[in-house]
């Protein structure tokens, strides 16, 4: 069935106030001088994207201590957003003297597809990439137009917002460039450097452009750039437009018109969500090896540790309540860095290396069910009944990981040892 396209808080004032937010899966370009704010404004984005508990993968050329000193500016934790594994900052170089490369333009094309085979690495929510312009100075602004479509296009198809930041085109070629890339964004933000007269900080002017949907239109707003706060719109015209609601169930993305006719408007289509790489979580191999040595260390020690398993029933998918995916998610974000998470058919198991008595697994639980992908009333109401807990007691009978696992997928043993969401 055909879902609502999914407008989502971009942490960008004017946007949000003026168009409700960006589309997921929409592609939006941010183009400005330097100095303008545009790194401070993708910092923003990628924290709104980190307080909507989604991943938000961050492709930078600087030095991430400079990035979290930039965001720290503006009373943004960066560090800690990456220890939680909300923001993953991916430092690229920029390409080197090309001047004696033989094609040039096939050379940058290897480096814009690298952006795909990152993303598919990651399965982020939203990307940055802060900033482009180094990447697209290709000779054949055909050539460029068709590798820049076909990634967006990859990208899109993971439901994924992504934010591209370039810098303001200094000649007529670049322009040209500019206006290629331009023609496949969603919405264009726009930059203008300046110093308000009526405040002591920096600040310019701010548009921004649709071209796909945000049928408000277009809308122009003055901004200061403020230390502890970010980037501040001061129009307060634009901001007479309520932030329109979005759906709890994390919702589609966009596509792209085949190449040859204009770029469509986003349609609605479905996708469920993909579980997020994350560094605890284990394939069924690997969790197994660290199960078997936590085995073994309660065999000698008798250090005791606890096994949970997180059972979604098929017929929530089949509903498209929620997916495996989304509840391990929700899971990872629930627990500690130092959990093993792995997936076994429709159960998140998690490996805890500690005891842990009833009052704290339904600590964690409730923690689950704050980081579930809707937080309504109706939604936990709806969702709750196809999840099940289990607790797995390991003992003296218990000889190795195998011994564990068919504990978690027999029913009868599932059963006895129930907990309840």
């Amino acid at each position: 069935m055909k879902k609502k396209i999914q407008l989502l808080a971009s942490g960008i004032s004017l946007v949000d106030s003026a168009w409700g937010g960006f589309y997921r899966g929409g592609t939006y370009l941010m183009i400005g001088a330097h100095k303008t704010g545009k790194t401070l404004l993708s910092l923003q984005y990628a924290k709104e994207s980190a307080e909507q508990k989604e991943l938000c993968l961050y492709f930078t050329s600087k030095r991430p201590k400079d990035l979290i000193i930039q965001a720290a500016s503006i009373d943004i934790d960066l560090q800690e957003l990456m220890n939680q594994n909300r923001i993953i900052v991916v430092r690229v170089a920029p390409p080197a003297d090309i001047s004696n490369v033989p094609d040039v333009d096939s050379y940058l094309a290897e480096y814009l597809n690298n952006i795909v085979t990152v993303v598919e690495q990651y399965q982020p929510s939203k990307i940055v990439f802060d900033e482009l312009t180094p990447f697209v100075g290709f000779q054949n602004i055909n050539f460029l137009q068709d590798t820049f479509l076909k990634d967006i296009e990859a990208i899109e198809d993971f439901g994924i917002t992504s934010l591209f930041i370039l810098g303001e085109p200094a000649t007529h070629f670049a322009e040209q460039i500019i206006d290629a890339l331009s023609s496949y964004g969603t919405g264009i933000i726009y930059l203008r450097n300046g110093v308000l007269t009526d405040k002591d900080y920096h600040g310019g002017k701010m548009t921004i452009f649709p071209n796909i949907g945000h049928t408000q239109g277009k809308f122009t707003s003055d901004y200061v750039i403020e230390p502890n706060r970010g980037v501040i719109t001061t129009e307060k015209s634009a901001a007479t437009f309520p932030i329109q609601s979005v759906s709890d169930i994390p919702g589609p993305g966009s596509v792209v018109a085949p190449k040859g006719r204009k770029y469509t408007s986003l349609v609605d289509i479905d996708t469920a969500e993909v579980p997020i790489p994350h560094s605890n979580y284990y394939d069924i191999n690997d969790f197994n090896l660290l199960l078997n040595n936590q085995i073994a260390l309660y065999k000698s020690t008798g250090q005791i540790f606890t096994i949970l398993s997180f059972r979604l029933d098929a017929e929530a998918e089949r509903k498209r309540l929620l997916t495996i995916g989304q509840l391990q998610n929700a899971v990872r974000l629930s627990t500690d860095r130092k959990d093993k998470i792995c997936i076994l058919a429709n159960n998140v198991v998690v490996l805890i290396t500690r005891e842990e008595n009833q009052k704290e697994i339904k600590s964690l639980i409730s923690k689950i069910k704050t980081n579930l992908p809707g937080n309504s009333p109706e939604f936990i109401k709806s969702v709750i009944p196809y999840i099940s807990v289990y607790a797995v007691k390991v003992d003296e009978n218990v000889h190795n990981a195998n011994d564990v696992l068919k504990l978690l997928v027999g029913s009868e043993s599932q059963e006895k040892n129930k907990l309840g969401l």
